[in-house]
C-alpha cells in the first residue's frame, strides 16, 4: 500500500480526484510558492498597470493561470499567513500578532507543509514566515527554514558591497534549487519581505541599485479618495487610527508622496526581477516543466486611498491581491486564461495539496483552485466571503463584514453605537458612498447583515480576545 493511502488510513482523509498513486508513472510536480508583502493586486502590467515593470510576472501569468478576484480573508501578515498555511480563517486557527497561543500542533498536523513532507517532498523556508507553531512544530513542516524576516533590506557584504535583501533570497532560493534532486519533488517557500515598508525608518522604501534609475519620470497619480473632504467623511475612530499615523510617515506632501510610490514600486520590479532568475535556473537544471509556480502576496496595501496607508480593513487596495497559477503541465488552450471567479488565502491549502496529488484532509475551509486550472467550473463555488480583522491594537479597529461579487459590507463591531458601511463596489470601485443609510438598500443590508453573523458563528462564534497577558 502506498504512502498516500496509508495517510488517508491513519489520519482521515478525504480523497481527491487527483490524489498522487506512488505506483503510478508520472512523477509528482516540484512545487514553489512566491509571496510578496503587502502587494496589491493591480501592481503588475498584465493586471492593466501600464506604469510598473513586471515583465517575468506578466510572462508567468500568460504562461499560466491569473485569478483576479483573489481575496485575503484578514488583512495583515502574520494571520493571514497562518490562513494560508492551514486553510483556516483566523476565528478558527486564533493567530495573529501577539496572540496567546501560537498555531496549534492540531491544526498544524493539517497543514500542507507537513503532509507535502509525510509524503516524500523535499521543503524549504526561505525569508519570512511570520507565524508560530506549538512545541516547536515548524520543524515538522519544513527541512530547512533560512529566516530573513527581520533583516535590514540593504546588507552589507563580506566584501564591503551592499546587496538589497531580495536579491539575497533569490540567490538562496536558485541555491536550493541546483541542490535538489529531479528523484525527489520539492517544496520552496520564498516568502519577501519586499515591498513592505520599513516602518521605524524615515525613508520607509527601500531597493535595489537595479532599480535606481526606474520611475524617475513617473508622475503617480492620486488616488481619488485621498482628499481631505473625502477624509472629513469618515468615522472619527478611522480619522484618528493608525492607519492615518502611518499615511503621514508616507504620503503627507506632493514630493513625499511620489518619492514614497516610487520606492514601493521599485521594490516590487526588484521581485520580478528575482522571479526571472528563479525561472531560468529552474530551466538551466530541466525542472521547469515539471515545477508549478504560485505568487501571491499576503495582503494589499494603501497607497493614500480614504488617507490611509498600510492595510487592515475590508476595502479593495488592502484585501485584493495578485494570484498566478503556472503549471506547465496545462494543456495548452488553458495558458493564459483569466478566472474572474472569487479565490481566497484559505484557498492555496487545498490547491497545493491537489496539486501535489494529496488527499485533502477535512475541516479545510478553502476550496481547491485546480478545477478551475483545468478548464471546469465546478458547482456551487462561492460568490461571497466572509472578512475579518481580530488584531487588538489601540489603534486599528477591529471588523468584520462579508463581500460579495457587487457589495462590500463592513461591521466595526466594537464602536459604539455601532458603525456599518455599505458599498456597491461595481458602481463606485472606489468604495466612496456609503449606502448604509439609503432606503433602497435595506434589504440588502439585512441580508449582508446575517449573513455576516452566520459566517462568524459558522468559523468561531463572537470576538474572544487572545492578547498575551501582560507581564
Amino acid at each position: 500500500m502506498n504512502r498516500c493511502r496509508l495517510i488517508r488510513l491513519f489520519i482521515g482523509l478525504t480523497a481527491c480526484g487527483t490524489c498522487y498513486d506512488a505506483d503510478a508513472a508520472a512523477p509528482r510536480p516540484n512545487l514553489i510558492l512566491i509571496m510578496a508583502d503587502d502587494m496589491r493586486h493591480d501592481m503588475l502590467g498584465v493586471a492593466g498597470n501600464r506604469v510598473i515593470q513586471t515583465p517575468h510576472l506578466d510572462a508567468l501569468a500568460k504562461d499560466g493561470t491569473r485569478f483576479r478576484n483573489m481575496f485575503v480573508t484578514t488583512s495583515i501578515c502574520t494571520a493571514s499567513r497562518a490562513s494560508v498555511l492551514t486553510g483556516l480563517y483566523e476565528r478558527t486557527h486564533k493567530y495573529t500578532f501577539n496572540s496567546a497561543k501560537p498555531i496549534s500542533a492540531k491544526h498544524w498536523s493539517q497543514s500542507y507543509p507537513v503532509l507535502l513532507k509525510q509524503t516524500g517532498y523535499r521543503t524549504e523556508v526561505i525569508g519570512k514566515i511570520g507565524v508560530a507553531v506549538e512545541n516547536g512544530g515548524i520543524k515538522q513542516g519544513f527541512d530547512h527554514f533560512i529566516d530573513l524576516e527581520h533583516k535590514p533590506y540593504l546588507q552589507k557584504q563580506t566584501d564591503g558591497s551592499i546587496k538589497h535583501l531580495t536579491d539575497i533570497e533569490g540567490d538562496l532560493a536558485n541555491e536550493f534549487v541546483n541542490s535538489c534532486s529531479d528523484k525527489q519533488p520539492f517544496y520552496l517557500s520564498l516568502s519577501f519581505s519586499a515591498p513592505h515598508a520599513t516602518d521605524n525608518a524615515p525613508e520607509q522604501y527601500f531597493w535595489s541599485e537595479a532599480s535606481n534609475d526606474l520611475y524617475r519620470d513617473t508622475i503617480f497619480p492620486i488616488p481619488k479618495t485621498m482628499s481631505d473632504e473625502f477624509f472629513q467623511r469618515q468615522p472619527k475612530f478611522l480619522r484618528e487610527s493608525e492607519s492615518r499615523v502611518r499615511f503621514h510617515w508616507r504620503f503627507d506632501e506632493p514630493e513625499k508622496y511620489q518619492k514614497m510610490v516610487r520606492g514601493y514600486y521599485r521594490m516590487i520590479t526588484d521581485i520580478d526581477r528575482v522571479v526571472g532568475r528563479l525561472r531560468d535556473t529552474l530551466k538551466q537544471r530541466g525542472l521547469d516543466q515539471n515545477t508549478v509556480i504560485v505568487f501571491t502576496s499576503d495582503n494589499g496595501n494603501f497607497l493614500g486611498e480614504r488617507g490611509f496607508a498600510d492595510k487592515w480593513y475590508l476595502y479593495e487596495p488592502s484585501v485584493r491581491v495578485p494570484l498566478i497559477i503556472h503549471d506547465p503541465r496545462a494543456a495548452t488552450e488553458r495558458r493564459g486564461q483569466t478566472i474572474d471567479a472569487m479565490s481566497l488565502n484559505v484557498d492555496l491549502t487545498p490547491t497545493l495539496l491537489d496539486l501535489a496529488g494529496i488527499p485533502l484532509p477535512t475541516g479545510y475551509q478553502g476550496q481547491s483552485l485546480s478545477p478551475w486550472l483545468q478548464g471546469l467550473k465546478p458547482a456551487n463555488w462561492r460568490t461571497d466571503f466572509f472578512y475579518e480583522h481580530l488584531f487588538e491594537h489601540p489603534r486599528i479597529p477591529k471588523s468584520e463584514g462579508v463581500r460579495t461579487e457587487k457589495y462590500a459590507y463592513i461591521r466595526w463591531f466594537e464602536q459604539q453605537p455601532l458603525v456599518e458601511e455599505l458599498y456597491d463596489h461595481q458602481a463606485d470601485p472606489d468604495e466612496a458612498h456609503n449606502l448604509v443609510n439609503d432606503p433602497k438598500y435595506s434589504k440588502t443590508l439585512e441580508q449582508l447583515r446575517q449573513r455576516t453573523t452566520a459566517l462568524r458563528d459558522q468559523y468561531g462564534g463572537p470576538f474572544v480576545s487572545n492578547l498575551k497577558p501582560s507581564k
